[in-house]
């Protein structure tokens, strides 16, 4: 499997009495794959993935696997956690149709780095697919320096690094510089995304992509492929619109930005999170009518970058 492109990780919808919306589910998956993204992202972060039941998370990965079939798309699938044996079991668990498996660096139990390279030797020897590991310190509250990511790079059946230590740090300027070429580095957060792209990053991993799908590909585009100029300015344009988004806790005003727009029927997160407040919520579409003006590219109505790879 070559990683580049754009893989949006969606939201998992509910109705208002908090059940799966599992219509709304389908109707997205199938929007962000016709708006120009490469491939979905089922059972990430912002799927609120640890409020769902084992039933849910079964549905919502066979609704993905099924639109990605249609659309001739790859489903990279969260699968793992801070146990090694518990990750192995879910490994082994993966939907059919699954391309690989997005599995996170150790939470909570700060293992050393050497500790996380035997975890994800382990898991590599064993998994039925490819994996990519996601590297998210201010979440796992563990930062890997360049030696580690290298190594990790280096690990047969790790394909690829979900990228999200939010900034352009050393041991990433690192990795950009020394990683094998068949290694993919997938930009991971999404305010970093243009910078990262801009050192090498093959493509992205967006949250904020499913509310302007043809935009954040177009980004990813253009970066790869030039020009330049158009990438730098498209980068600009959407680190605004990403920050709003980002303003409360992930998912929680992508998921009222989507209620606004109709898109998915209830703003609904599940506990410990709370709804967005209306502020953010505010914020969020005024940056979105503002990026959406007269002369910037347009979710709905354009085709994938027309209006910014030919400004």
């Amino acid at each position: 499997m070559t990683l580049a492109g754009l893989f949006v990780p969606m939201i998992t919808p509910f109705t208002a009495d908090g059940a799966l919306a599992a219509d709304a589910l389908e109707r997205l998956a199938h929007e962000v794959l016709r708006d120009g993204a490469t491939g979905i992202v089922a059972l990430g972060t912002t799927w609120e993935p640890a409020t769902l039941t084992d039933s849910e998370r079964a549905e919502v990965t066979a609704i993905c696997a099924r639109v990605c079939r249609e659309h001739d798309a790859p489903l990279i699938v969260g699968a793992g956690s801070n146990s090694t044996a518990g990750s192995l079991e879910a490994l082994a668990r993966l939907d059919a149709d699954s391309t690989a498996a997005l599995t996170v660096v150790p939470y909570y139990t700060r293992p050393s780095e050497a500790g996380v390279l035997e975890h994800f030797r382990r898991l590599a020897a064993a998994s039925p697919v490819p994996l990519i590991v996601y590297h998210i310190p201010y979440r796992t509250g563990l930062t890997l320096g360049a030696d580690t990511l290298l190594e990790l790079a280096d690990l047969p059946n790790v394909i690829g690094l979900k990228h999200a230590v939010g900034a352009i740090d050393d041991p990433t300027m690192a990795l950009m510089s020394a990683r094998p070429a068949d290694f993919a580095v997938l930009a991971g957060d999404d305010r970093f995304a243009a910078p990262l792209l801009a050192l090498g990053a093959s493509g992205a991993i967006t949250a904020s992509a499913v509310v302007h799908t043809a935009s954040f590909a177009a980004l990813v585009d253009a970066w790869r492929a030039g020009p330049v100029e158009a990438a730098r300015l498209l980068g600009h344009q959407l680190e605004p619109l990403s920050a709003a988004l980002f303003a409360e806790p992930n998912p929680t005003v992508i998921k009222a930005v989507l209620a606004a727009q109709g898109r998915i029927p209830d703003p609904a997160v599940r506990l410990p999170l709370l709804p967005a407040s209306d502020g953010a919520t505010q914020a969020a579409l005024r940056a979105i009518a503002e990026f959406s003006a007269p002369g910037m590219p347009n979710r709905w109505c354009e085709p994938r970058g027309a209006a910014t790879l030919n400004r």
